[in-house]
């Protein structure tokens, strides 16, 4: 049985996780895919492609992507190479306090280039990826023409 897992499952979006695929044959090719919808509901994604090592398994910090987004061993790289569906958005996080970002990752068998991916994925699993830490409080300045927020540790 195919497994997608991200460590920890919910972080910091400035801190690393660690993504891994369990359960593939040895050699499988698969497209790993991550996606989020922003506060707008505009689609970020990116994808990598990798050829599962001896024991069924993928590793993204430790395996090579052949292609995709990005190639080479990005361990980040799924997170660091989102692009949005539509041309010239931008990923920004407006309620940085209140939720995070749910990503999605999701595994598919073979090489998939369409952005709305026709099979069904072997694995799944979502990840949130907060901008503040527990405990933190913002505080919003208006002084004179300054306008910005303090962010103070609990």
């Amino acid at each position: 049985m195919v497994e997608v897992t991200v460590t920890p499952q919910s972080s910091l979006s400035d801190r690393p996780v660690q993504i891994r695929v369990q359960g593939l044959s040895p050699s499988q090719l698969v497209t790993l895919r991550a996606w989020l919808k922003d506060e707008q509901g505009e689609r970020f994604q990116s994808r990598a492609f990798f050829r599962a090592d001896r024991s069924g398994e993928v590793d993204p910090g430790n395996h090579a992507a052949l292609g995709g987004s990005y190639s080479g061993v990005w361990p980040m790289g799924l997170f660091w190479f989102l692009q949005p569906d539509t041309l010239f958005r931008r990923l920004v996080k407006r309620d940085v306090a209140g939720s995070p970002f749910l990503v999605r990752l999701e595994v598919f068998n073979g090489i998939q280039l369409d952005t709305d991916p026709q099979e069904q994925p072997l694995a799944s699993c979502e990840a949130e990826r907060w901008y503040v830490g527990p405990g933190v409080q913002r505080v919003p300045i208006r002084e004179g023409r300054v306008r910005g927020a303090l962010f103070l540790p609990p």
